[in-house]
């Protein structure tokens, strides 16, 4: 009975965003506002882990400090950027290229951080 709730309510948005004058331009906005939201709690909790671990990344040494900021500003420019280097196939292969390279970044941060 839940499945047919659920399917039904999705039936009901999918004729308003069809049907609806400017239904399209509604869904556009809706989405536009979750993405948003989506990207400041993302930023928070960013943020809060910044804020928790503040001793330990002052405790790097420069270059790994320099390493790490770099890594997520990487992160940081792809999401910025997933919209156009998402399009294409080469694009795709560069976007999901630079984030892994960042991750690998981080986690060799992480890896010489705790060696002694």
């Amino acid at each position: 009975m839940r499945t047919l709730r659920n399917v039904a309510i999705i039936a009901l948005l999918a004729l308003a965003v069809a049907a609806v004058p400017g239904g399209g331009n509604a869904a556009t906005a809706v989405f536009t506002t979750i993405s948003i939201v989506f990207l400041t709690v993302i930023a928070f909790a960013g943020y809060r882990v910044y804020r928790s671990q503040e001793l330990t990344i002052t405790a790097l040494t420069d270059a790994q400090r320099g390493l790490l900021a770099a890594a997520v500003g990487l992160i940081v420019l792809m999401i910025a950027g997933a919209d156009e280097l998402l399009d294409t196939g080469l694009g795709a292969l560069v976007w999901i290229g630079l984030m892994a390279a960042a991750a690998i970044v981080i986690w060799r941060v992480y890896v010489q951080s705790q060696t002694y």
